[in-house]
């Protein structure tokens, strides 16, 4: 056996981590493809659909930066491994889930697996490779692993429906999580521990119900209507939560969310410009899989082939990001991979019910190109616009906004497709959102580099 600290065991801390990373975003477009088969089996509309996938990135979002916190205070080992056991009980518990509230249940203890994970699984890499350089290539292969998982996911979901069944798309994450445990506890070493780390309870309390009532009225309000009393109070706890968040956010001694951040221009822009883009791809994703198969009569494995050059064009434009930077720098960088989605989206307008796959493949595959190009530079344009001490937050505050940002996305574009006779209406108006979402980010960061220059 590799001693701990050896090359081997670098290696397979890296295999573990990469795990841990994989099954969260195998997770985020796995489910996707199974939409339609899930309301066929526990019965339901757009809305509970719109539960299935927002509850899990819900949970994700608001617990990520407490997740982080709490890998400093205990050791970051400790807490990866708890992360991934309720990842993967919380899965078993989604392929049991008997009815439709059961799933939605054991997909918000799933997100919190998520959760810690992602944090945690980049703070034991740290850990792990000392050396600057070789930590840049592991966290470059945690970070593919994640985009081939993004990339597989509707396929592996859509087969796995096709042969055995949808709740085998949860079952496939047990050997996975077993795998990355065992790996984890033999190899990884444990983090320091700063017994002076405090866990922002009240702002982690805050978050977790603001984005929960924000998520219930987008929902909610596409099914029973937007005038409804349930739909108006849950609008306004959101905008009391939210002071309630920023009050506690200002006066606690370690926030889990520092606002101080957000006064560099660049780093909230970037912040503001991840959740916008979020909005309009995951969105759009959700809306594309229930118009595949819902309208267009596709079966799920076909919804995941028809995904697959969309998700494939990721990986191929997060390589080739950073020499694009090099060249035109990356606020231009950021700037024409939005644009170039943007426009994508308006291309797509004409879509109408059975409009044949191949009118609409090269605009996804535009689409995925630019979501590809711009995720590197606005990550390192984000890290470096903060001091090295605080990357980790600031690594931390892009993931929370991102998955915001998907939630938003799913609940949004969900309610405006609510009803079979208002889809393709709804969908128009998705893509319209998404265009003016991404080509505003691209001009808003080609401003800022412009007259502010950082």
């Amino acid at each position: 056996m590799p001693s701990v600290g050896s090359k081997l065991s670098k290696s397979l801390t890296l295999a573990a981590m990469s795990l841990g990373y994989g099954v969260v975003q195998l997770d985020v477009t796995i489910v996707n493809t199974a939409l339609n088969s899930i309301g066929t089996s526990l019965g339901g509309g757009v809305s509970e659909l719109q539960w299935v996938v927002s509850t899990y990135t819900i949970v994700f979002a608001a617990f990520i930066l407490t997740a982080g916190a709490l890998g400093d205070r205990i050791g970051a080992k400790k807490v990866f491994m708890a992360g991934f056991a309720v990842f993967t009980v919380a899965s078993v518990a989604c392929a049991l889930a008997p009815t439709a509230p059961l799933l939605v249940a054991a997909r918000a203890v799933q997100g919190l697996g998520a959760a810690i994970l992602v944090p945690n699984s980049l703070a034991l890499l740290s850990h792990a490779y000392a050396d600057e350089k070789e930590r840049g290539r592991a966290v470059g292969i945690w970070a593919a692993g994640a985009s081939l998982a993004l990339t597989a996911g509707p396929v592996i979901g859509g087969g796995l429906i096709l042969l055995v069944g949808w709740r085998w798309i949860f079952l496939v994450n047990l050997p996975i999580g077993l795998v990355g445990l065992w790996l984890t506890w033999r190899y990884a070493r444990e983090t320091a521990r700063s017994s002076q780390r405090e866990i922002d309870l009240a702002g982690q309390i805050a978050a977790i119900a603001a984005l929960g009532c924000l998520a219930s009225g987008l929902i909610e309000g596409g099914s029973i209507g937007w005038r409804s009393p349930f739909v108006v109070a849950g609008f306004v706890s959101t905008a009391v939560l939210v002071i309630l968040f920023v009050l506690q956010e200002l006066r606690a001694s370690q926030p889990m969310l520092p606002l101080s951040l957000f006064k560099r221009r660049m780093f909230a822009l970037t912040s503001l410009v991840g959740l916008a883009v979020n909005v309009a791809f995951y969105g759009l994703i959700f809306v594309f899989s229930l118009y595949f198969q819902r309208l267009n009569g596709l079966s799920p494995f076909a919804t995941g082939l028809a995904f697959l050059p969309m998700m494939g064009a990721v990986l191929p434009a997060n390589l080739g990001a950073a020499r694009i930077s090099e060249g035109i720098g990356a606020p231009a960088t950021i700037a024409v991979g939005a644009a170039t989605a943007g426009f994508a989206c308006l291309t797509l307008l004409g879509i109408q019910h059975g409009t044949m796959y191949w009118a609409t493949c090269a605009q996804l595959v535009v689409i995925g190109t630019g979501l590809g190009l711009l995720v590197p530079p606005l990550t390192s344009t984000l890290l470096g616009s903060v001091e090295k001490a605080r990357s980790g937050i600031a690594a931390g505050v892009l993931n929370a906004t991102r998955q915001t940002g998907s939630v938003l996305g799913v609940a949004l574009f969900g309610s405006l497709i609510g009803r079979p006779d208002t889809f393709i209406p709804g969908m128009r108006v998705a893509l319209i959102i998404s265009a003016c979402l991404l080509l505003a980010s691209a001009a808003a960061i080609l401003s800022a580099r412009l007259f502010y220059g950082r």
